[in-house]
């Protein structure tokens, strides 16, 4: 039986391994990036999205303010925008409200068109032609309607960012390059050194040169598609690669001019690994920023929108903005203005302006905040996969449904408040979503095994014994995998019978009351069954009123005499408590004798081919129902054998006698059980101690001895039917002594 059980644990541990194995090779496959962008790593995305979301600080940074080309500005204003008045607005931030650091989230790459210097020139040359000094006048008007210049001007010597567009691929037909471009970010010398996968431009849209070359700073705006496949931007590329140069981003190229315009790098770690699998951060100056391998950080979002001061363009123009708000900022100039096509999807918000979103991504490299997803985030998934599946493979079977709930619940817990503590303090991003489904997928795969191939044997042991024997103990049956041999086997057990007092008596009162008479045996038998239950015993059989009962199987319990006596105590102690409701419904309170003996008994399904029941047989059960018969011999509730007595030796037992029942020649002593030595008084043990000696005078015919013994305890405070018994025998051995061979055992010639 043990190898059979250790053959069946085996080949559940093999066939829950191979579950695991085969989801966590697919788990694995798919942080690798073998099926692509699938319904996981969107999933992880949303985790991704969900902790941001929980831990926003929801507050307004005033060191950055938008200026916004809003719905005001274009209907107080016009569009598109002259130059001429892009230089006024440049002029009043500087001079008038004295701002840090300016950056333009827009290009301006084409001709002013809204200039009058083509005008002068066409009159120049064709009507006013003729006009004496008309055309060296023009000369000098042009230069002052040419808005290039004058924003140019507006812009020269002051720490100005313009943006400018990378193109990820060229149109036909249409020029890679176009407009000047500043500076690269990276000397090309340093460039070289690198081994990082830069996301590589095709095509740039830069600014007017006499624009760009008014300043030495330029960022790009745009963030590559793909980057994030949803579409939804959680991250931006701080530097792209065109022609073998880097250069900035707009966040990038104002916080660097913020800061003073130090030098722009790269960090790697180890220092001389410069690939990158290695890449951790791009540093400028002493401000680091984690970054990934393709030099990409995540946008620090402050909250849903309007994390920083908006101020309408318009109002900056005609000297209406608040000074305060603008002195010392940071100050993007963008549009929230839907018909200018700058809104963008974020984690935050479905619809956001692109401007705000480099507005957090330089609050967040100021403080600090942006959160770092290291290049060896798929090691920590798979480091994290691996323990879920083995915690699922080895130790959840071992658990009850409740508890394995309880660990799934703990996992996803404790992964997510795991994640959440990394997050918030080391600014780490752990894996999350894909755990989390992992933890589930194989949940729900073991507990479909579990359910569909182990179960069947649960069923099988259930529908033989859930009748018998408590839910407990099916469980524990069914989790053993022990095969149950229904054929017949020899076992050492404990039987118990008992039997309601007087039941004939009783039911006569009910003859024409019969359905009464049934729902009082199922008043008084449910108690005493749930007793049997609780201290896992095995319902045998009901006859009657009686129930048969039986400690020892079908599972082994080492300590089946202790649980058996048990269960008898309890018997009487569980009638009493139906005394008031009996009484009330004029029913007679109830009065019980219980039998127990231990013993070796055959144990089976036994029965014929119309009806069969998992039963007990053998002389040994035979005895526990004799012994059931004597207890309104000897005047007590619960009786049991020498051998029970013997499977209790922490039990105290009160010696009843020594018996010769009908069917057996040798005697049998026979006990009382009185209950666990540490609960016994000390006054009840000095009686014990007399009983005994009592019973030893008697048994060797010293009857004066043994009758003032037994006529003491008699007259004590604890009177006992027996001392009666015996006093009486005493009487009728002094008028009809014993023969020689009297051994002093009582003789019951019926049952």
């Amino acid at each position: 039986m043990k190898l059979a059980r250790a053959v069946r644990a085996s080949r559940r541990i093999w066939v829950r391994l191979a579950i695991s194995a085969g989801l966590f090779a697919v788990f694995v496959l798919q942080i690798a990036g073998v099926w692509g962008y699938t319904l996981l790593d969107k999933l992880e995305d949303a985790s991704y999205d969900a902790r941001l979301r929980l831990t926003l600080p929801q507050t307004v940074d005033p060191r950055i303010v938008i200026v916004d080309l809003d719905e005001r500005s274009l209907a107080a204003e016009g569009w598109p925008w002259p130059r001429a008045k892009m230089a006024t607005l440049t002029q009043q931030l500087f001079g008038t409200y004295r701002i840090r650091v300016l950056g333009f989230d827009e290009v301006f790459s084409e001709p002013d068109s809204a200039a009058g210097a083509d005008l002068l020139d066409r009159l120049a040359h064709g009507e006013l032609a003729d006009l004496p000094g008309f055309a060296a006048r023009a000369g000098r008007l042009r230069a002052q309607l040419d808005g290039d210049q004058a924003f140019a001007r507006a812009i020269l010597g002051r720490p100005v960012v313009l943006g400018t567009f990378f193109k990820a691929q060229v149109p036909a037909r249409e020029a890679a390059d176009s407009g000047a471009i500043c500076s690269p970010a990276i000397d090309p010398e340093t460039r070289r050194s690198y081994q990082v996968d830069f996301i590589q431009a095709q095509g740039y849209a830069g600014n007017r040169p006499p624009l760009q070359a008014a300043t030495p700073y330029c960022g790009f705006f745009d963030n590559i598609e793909g980057l994030d496949r949803d579409g939804i931007y959680r991250r931006i590329t701080l530097v792209q690669e065109f022609g073998g140069q880097i250069y900035p981003s707009l966040a990038v190229a104002v916080t660097a001019v913020a800061l003073g315009a130090p030098a722009i790098r790269l960090e790697f770690d180890p220092s001389d690994a410069h690939s990158s699998l290695n890449l951790e951060r791009l540093r400028i100056g002493t401000l680091a920023v984690p970054v990934d391998g393709r030099v990409a950080a995540y946008v620090p979002y402050r909250g849903r929108q309007r994390s920083f001061p908006y101020v309408s363009a318009t109002d900056v123009l005609h000297g209406r903005a608040d000074a305060k708000v603008l002195q010392g900022a940071i100050v993007l100039v963008g549009t929230s203005a839907a018909g200018l096509v700058d809104l963008r999807t974020t984690p935050v918000a479905k619809i956001f302006p692109g401007v705000e979103v480099h507005a957090n991504l330089i609050s967040g490299m100021l403080d600090g905040r942006i959160q770092q997803k290291p290049q060896y985030y798929s090691g920590v998934a798979f480091m994290l996969l691996l323990l879920i599946a083995l915690l699922m493979t080895f130790l959840y079977p071992r658990l009850s449904p409740l508890q394995g709930a309880a660990l799934v619940a703990l996992l996803v817990g404790g992964i997510g408040a795991l994640a959440l503590v990394l997050w918030s303090n080391s600014h780490f991003i752990m894996p999350l979503g894909i755990p989390l489904v992992f933890v589930f997928a194989l949940f729900l795969a073991q507990l479909l095994y579990g359910y569909f191939i182990e179960e069947r044997y649960s069923r099988k042991i259930s529908r033989q014994f859930g009748q018998y024997i408590p839910p407990e103990l099916v469980s524990e049956l069914a989790a053993s995998g022990a095969e149950v041999p229904m054929t017949g086997e020899n076992r050492e057990m404990t039987v118990l019978f008992s039997d309601i007092r007087g039941f004939t008596t009783i039911s006569e009162q009910f003859r024409e009351r019969p359905q009464e008479l049934t729902a009082l045996m199922n008043e008084f038998l449910g108690p005493l069954t749930e007793v049997i239950f609780r201290h896992r015993g095995t319902i045998d059989k009901y006859m009657g009123d009686a129930i048969m009962a039986f400690w020892g199987a079908p599972l082994n319990n080492p300590r089946h005499a202790i649980d058996a006596l048990q269960a008898a105590m309890e018997f009487p102690v569980a009638l009493r408590k139906l005394d008031d409701a009996f009484i009330a419904r004029g029913w007679p309170p109830l009065r019980i004798g219980v039998g127990l003996n231990t013993g070796t008994m055959t144990v089976g399904n036994m029965g014929s081919p119309f009806r069969v029941a998992y039963t007990v047989l053998g002389d040994a059960v035979n005895l526990g129902s004799r012994i059931e018969g004597l207890t309104k011999e000897y005047g007590v509730t619960v009786m049991c054998s020498e051998s029970t007595r013997a499977g209790a030796p922490d039990w105290v037992f009160r010696e009843l006698d020594l018996v010769r029942v009908k069917g057996k020649n040798e005697p049998v002593a026979i006990y009382q059980p009185l209950g666990p030595q540490d609960r016994i008084d000390p006054a009840l043990q000095g009686d014990l101690a007399r009983h005994h000696q009592a019973l030893l005078a008697y048994r060797a015919r010293r009857w004066d001895e043994a009758e003032r013994e037994f006529s003491s305890l008699s007259a004590g405070e604890r009177p006992q039917p027996v001392y009666g018994l015996y006093l009486q025998r005493i009487v009728e051995l002094r008028s009809h002594p014993p023969d020689a061979g009297w051994d002093g055992v009582t003789t019951f010639k019926t049952k």
